[in-house]
């Protein structure tokens, strides 16, 4: 039940990271509300002062759409239940980490196949050519429905660095090039996305092996070692062996577990 690769396509340059503006549209949310009302809201209550009515409603449609209003509200009414328990900034941001890349495969594979290798063999800094040669791969292997523009290339590869710059893993130094920033993934939001996962159908195994793991940097090994302090702190009992993997869940749902996280 892995996730098939898809195209990428410019939908990303919309909002980058977008964390505080993600929060307002999360307080103006409530069930039931399609895209286009919870724009509507966002203009009516003047939440995007500086900006105008068209650029509000662009950023509902374009970037938090696509990111939380999917599953049918679900994954949208669990992110704004953590919210409104006052669940930390950093742990939200590091969920809108995920959400970002899982909607949008361009920023999810410039994390993993650019950023991580360079972070792992103690590179300084990202630049912005690093970024275009990402993205020039990308066009020579058929990831884009149809060929980008020089002016996308390059406007696209500093949005991938601005991106990346704003959920903490790069410096705000520089244009063409942005200094490295040590990034980990915090116990809460290892909590969080293994339940997610669980939740989702997965097998134990595709828990572990699931490709999002990746985006924090860590390989099936790292997953486990983390299960296993999991377990220590009693959210669930992990067993494993070479050949076989098997966790006795604690939490029931993942409302379950979303409350434990709101406890801790």
């Amino acid at each position: 039940m892995l996730a098939e690769k898809r195209n990428y396509t410019t939908q990303f340059q919309a909002g980058l990271g977008m964390i505080s503006e993600t929060i307002e549209l999360l307080r103006l949310w409530e069930p039931g509300m399609i895209p286009a009302q919870l724009a509507d809201r966002a203009v009516e209550t003047g939440c995007f002062s500086r900006t105008t009515a068209r650029r509000a409603r662009n950023l509902v449609a374009e970037m938090f759409a696509p990111r939380y209003l999917v599953k049918e509200g679900v994954l949208v009414s669990r992110i704004k239940f953590l919210l409104d328990q006052r669940f930390s900034h950093d742990g939200l941001a590091q969920i809108f980490f995920l959400q970002t890349a899982r909607a949008q495969q361009i920023f999810f594979d410039f994390v993993v196949e650019v950023y991580w290798p360079k972070y792992s063999s103690g590179t300084a800094s990202i630049s912005k050519d690093d970024s275009e040669k990402f993205i020039r791969n990308a066009l020579d292997t058929g990831r884009m429905q149809s060929r980008w523009s020089e002016s996308t290339i390059k406007r696209v590869s500093g949005y991938l660095l601005g991106c990346c710059a704003d959920f903490g893993m790069l410096v705000e130094d520089g244009r063409t090039q942005r200094t490295i920033k040590r990034f980990s993934i915090r116990q809460d939001m290892a909590l969080y996305l293994a339940h997610d996962l669980h939740f989702s159908g997965l097998s134990d195994m595709d828990v572990i092996h699931h490709p999002d793991w990746r985006l924090f940097g860590l390989d099936h090994q790292d997953v486990l070692r983390l299960m296993k302090n999991l377990s220590h702190d009693g959210h669930l009992v992990i067993q494993a062996s070479a050949e076989l993997i098997q966790v006795s869940w604690r939490y029931r749902t993942m409302e379950e577990c979303l409350d434990a996280l709101t406890q801790r």
